[in-house]
């Protein structure tokens, strides 16, 4: 079914690798990573999880480290049987990147029909509150999977 997921932001520094880390946290078996559409333009390749990331997933024992921000592409879209994505206009990059994608990529909180916003370079609050729908929204996923 769904053992290989993919969870997409922009730059692959926030809001992707703590959703990755949670789903894996919360469904060991499956297959889990990230990327972001935006990531060589940002110019964020290679770069770790961002520091306001990193602290708040702490908070909740999360472990962001070691992880290495990548740019998507068609072939990584490929290899994996969903694709979550943080915001609709994702989706829409995902389909220029990777159309054959599109049937098989959602928004990560998709179950309570918001999108979860960029929390880059915002407040503490910003990312916390970040961090609590992505939390809410790989529960749903857990239930469902």
């Amino acid at each position: 079914m769904f053992d290989k997921i993919l969870v997409v932001c922009v730059a692959n520094i926030c809001r992707s690798p703590t959703g990755e880390r949670l789903l894996k946290r919360l469904l060991p078996q499956k297959s889990i990573a990230s990327a972001g559409v935006g990531c060589e333009k940002s110019r964020m390749v290679g770069k770790p999880a961002d520091n306001m990331a990193c602290s708040i997933a702490q908070q909740y024992d999360l472990d962001l480290s070691g992880h290495l921000a990548q740019q998507l592409t068609s072939e990584m879209c490929n290899q994996y049987d969903l694709i979550l994505v943080m915001e609709k206009k994702h989706i829409e990059a995902i389909t220029r990147i990777a159309p054959q994608a599109r049937g098989k990529t959602m928004l990560f909180s998709h179950w309570a029909g918001i999108e979860i916003p960029d929390p880059y370079r915002q407040s503490h609050e910003a990312f916390e509150h970040v961090y609590q729908l992505m939390h809410k929204a790989a529960l749903a996923w857990k239930e469902i999977l």
